[in-house]
């Protein structure tokens, strides 16, 4: 899969649209998902022009792997998450229902979240 530079969380990135900003270092960007799915719903997006998690984890460099997973916890400690609990999850690909094709981590939490997967 190409990177599509017209995404909406590259557009986002470059400060073209806003966003509700909850943390940014040189690794990461988090923000208040539009369409949140839980009390607190943050997305935490990389740095870099990367599709999904295969694409990252091969290609990004190890210092920008480890920043951005450094930032996911400091964001979920942030949102004062870790006594109750957090669900992290990442969407890859079009079965798992990936709506942008830039990598991101939801961080749902603010309440009991129930079981991971719906029975099919």
């Amino acid at each position: 899969m190409t990177y599509d530079d017209s995404n909406i969380f590259a557009r986002i990135l470059r400060g073209e649209i806003p966003c509700k900003k909850v943390y940014e270092d040189d690794f990461a960007l988090a923000f208040h998902d539009i369409q949140p799915r839980a009390p607190v719903h943050v997305l935490v997006i990389p740095k870099g022009p990367y599709v999904c998690m295969a694409d990252f984890t091969a290609q990004a460099p190890e210092s920008l792997i480890a920043g951005y997973f450094r930032a996911v916890g400091a964001v979920a400690r942030q949102l004062g998450l870790e006594d109750s609990g957090y669900r992290l999850l990442v969407n890859t690909g079009g079965d798992a229902h990936q709506e942008v094709a830039h990598l991101h981590v939801h961080i749902f939490g603010g309440r009991k979240l129930g079981p991971m997967l719906a029975k099919s």
